[in-house]
């Protein structure tokens, strides 16, 4: 059985797809935004392998989490399920960057350069990263005015661009971007077309399934599906300058 660590596992996807994962057997790490956050898992956490604590608005508490994970083992797989989406403005982190940035991109690349390499990574895009395009000239929203959907559309689209980048760059790791759909979480609101369970079940699928077509890597998914992401996602050119600009705004490389 998999041992795997999935971030923003207190409720919505992240709850159901730990829920999925234990269910068949296997081992699952937890994440909590915050100490208070931890008492929401209920009975949830005394089944799991443990519960990492920290806020991934911050790089520094993001930094915290990676140590923590690896503290209690290498995972074989890491579902990146953290996000935000409505942001009624900018924000700041504790760092200075805009909020959505921070969690939906700056944290999955923080935490991915500081895990040791698992088998299998995740990560939970959004079908909207395709309004995303264009976002490397100011991705911080340091000088455009803000745009909530926008900021997600990009920071959905740095994810896919992300996935792609370590399958080339790993090969030996499965790295592969889910659209779970517009599912009935706090984020998706109770009007969803989709419910949690079968939100969850490519993201699980992909992180453990022994099915030949769950092995295979730099794809995008969508309800156990391949699609086409945004051209500009799987273009390595984009790829390489996110991850320049990722590695330069943080002072975290990626290993080779």
């Amino acid at each position: 059985m998999a041992i795997i660590f999935i971030t923003g596992s207190t409720d919505g996807l992240g709850r159901a797809a730990a829920e999925s994962l234990l269910g068949q057997g296997h081992r699952v790490v937890l994440h909590a935004r915050s100490p208070d956050r931890v008492a929401a898992l209920g009975e949830l956490r005394s089944r799991s392998s443990g519960v990492v604590v920290g806020d991934l608005r911050s790089a520094a508490e993001t930094e915290k989490i990676a140590d923590q994970v690896n503290a209690i083992g290498r995972m074989d797989a890491v579902i990146h399920n953290a996000g935000v989406y409505t942001q009624p403005s900018r924000g700041s982190t504790p760092e200075g960057h805009a909020v959505t940035f921070a969690i939906n991109t700056l944290a999955p690349y923080i935490l991915t350069a500081l895990i040791e390499r698992p088998d299998r990574l995740v990560y939970l895009s959004s079908g909207l990263h395709r309004g995303g395009e264009g976002s490397l000239d100011d991705f911080d929203w340091k000088t455009r005015t803000w745009d909530a959907a926008k900021a997600y559309a990009e920071s959905k689209l740095h994810v896919v661009a992300l996935a792609f980048a370590l399958a080339r760059r790993w090969p030996q790791v499965l790295s592969n971007a889910v659209d779970p759909g517009w599912a009935r979480t706090k984020m998706g609101g109770a009007g969803a077309p989709v419910d949690v369970e079968t939100g969850q079940k490519t993201q699980t699928w992909l992180a453990v399934s022994q099915d030949p077509a769950a092995l295979v890597s730099g794809r995008y998914w969508h309800q156990l599906r391949q699609q086409e992401p945004a051209s500009e996602a799987a273009d390595p050119g984009f790829q390489e300058k996110l991850i320049d600009r990722l590695t330069s705004l943080t002072g975290v490389r990626l290993a080779t």
